[in-house]
């Protein structure tokens, strides 16, 4: 299983952060964490239930990540394994994570798929996300799988949407001529991407789009694509 601490900051205050598994004790934290991310109206029966999450540490509890702050959780992260082929990634969501109960999770999987990231809004300042994603990494290293792998939301399209395609914008914010919330974030957090997936996610913000993207374990050969 896996521990650590580090340090964040949130202006010119220190904390001291727990990274770990999270556990049963945890669940309802974890739905108050998606609530807060997820505000009305958003309807509460598509947040985390805790059969959904029970299957998180039944099926991989390596891949049930989450970040303590003073004792309180402040994000979460859950994956499963995966095999994925880039030249057959077109997906959706609700497929590939069986609508987020992973029982789709294949224990002999090389791809680490993260099915969800939530942080509560008021530790976004803390760079809370991109000490997940590292467990993340942390954990296909360990464990020796290929790559770290999912769809990331982009939610900056709504506004620009009538205007150009998914495809331009998202040229457009790889190129960094344009910034959005969600794979911004994902490339400073070391992710590339691999393929933008149309009818990924019932999500009106990304016109349903998502881009792929994956972060590729260096310590392993890889394949020539």
């Amino acid at each position: 299983m896996y521990s650590k601490e580090q340090f964040v900051f949130q202006g010119e205050k220190v904390y001291k952060a727990i990274i770990r598994n999270y556990r049963q004790a945890d669940f309802k934290d974890l739905i108050e964490i998606q609530r807060e991310c997820f505000p009305p109206p958003f309807p509460d029966e598509l947040l985390w239930n805790e059969k959904q999450l029970a299957n998180h540490i039944k099926y991989y509890p390596e891949g049930a990540l989450c970040v303590e702050i003073d004792g309180k959780l402040a994000g979460s992260l859950t994956g499963m394994l995966t095999d994925f082929n880039p030249n057959h990634s077109t997906h959706n969501w609700e497929e590939v994570t069986d609508r987020g109960y992973i029982t789709t999770h294949n224990p002999d999987g090389k791809s680490f798929y993260i099915v969800d990231v939530g942080v509560k809004p008021a530790f976004r300042k803390m760079e809370i996300g991109k000490l997940l994603q590292q467990a993340a990494y942390e954990r296909v290293i360990e464990d020796g799988l290929e790559r770290v792998i999912g769809g990331g939301r982009m939610p900056g399209f709504k506004y620009f949407s009538a205007d150009m395609s998914a495809e331009q914008y998202v040229d457009k914010v790889l190129a960094g001529e344009m910034k959005d919330p969600v794979i911004t974030f994902l490339m400073r957090s070391g992710r590339t991407p691999v393929k933008l997936v149309e009818n990924y996610l019932d999500d009106e913000d990304s016109r349903d789009f998502a881009l792929l993207m994956e972060w590729k374990n260096p310590f392993i050969p890889q394949e020539e694509e």
